[in-house]
């Protein structure tokens, strides 16, 4: 598989291997508690490595970022099977999601000049 590669070729990549490894996408329900599980893991890596919590002995992963992509691309599989299995383009989606947030957001983030 290469190294750069488009939603919509992400997503047939994803519906091919449910075809040839489980031949079915899991319930609706199942594959938001996946998902569930796998941010958790998202947020269990950041969480010990920015905030209070710290790793347990042998648990710090040899590479933190290395660790996080992982985990991350976990969660994008998870969001590819369930947008598949629910028959929705997600590569339209999130096009329209950006150029949402574009129109709503644009200066929602900026400086606010001080008053002096």
């Amino acid at each position: 598989m290469q190294n750069d590669i488009s939603v919509n070729d992400y997503l047939l990549s994803v519906d091919n291997w449910i075809a040839g490894v489980g031949s079915q996408y899991f319930e609706p329900l199942t594959n938001g508690c996946m998902l569930s599980e796998e941010v958790g893991e998202v947020n269990r890596l950041l969480c010990r490595q920015y905030r209070e919590q710290r790793y347990k002995a042998g648990e710090e992963p040899a590479n933190f970022h290395r660790a996080l992509a992982d985990e991350l691309s976990d969660v994008m599989f998870v969001l590819a099977c369930i947008a598949n299995e629910q028959g929705i383009n997600l590569a339209e989606a999130l096009v329209r999601n950006l150029q949402k947030k574009s129109a709503r957001d644009a200066n929602r983030y900026r400086q606010r000049e001080s008053k002096e």
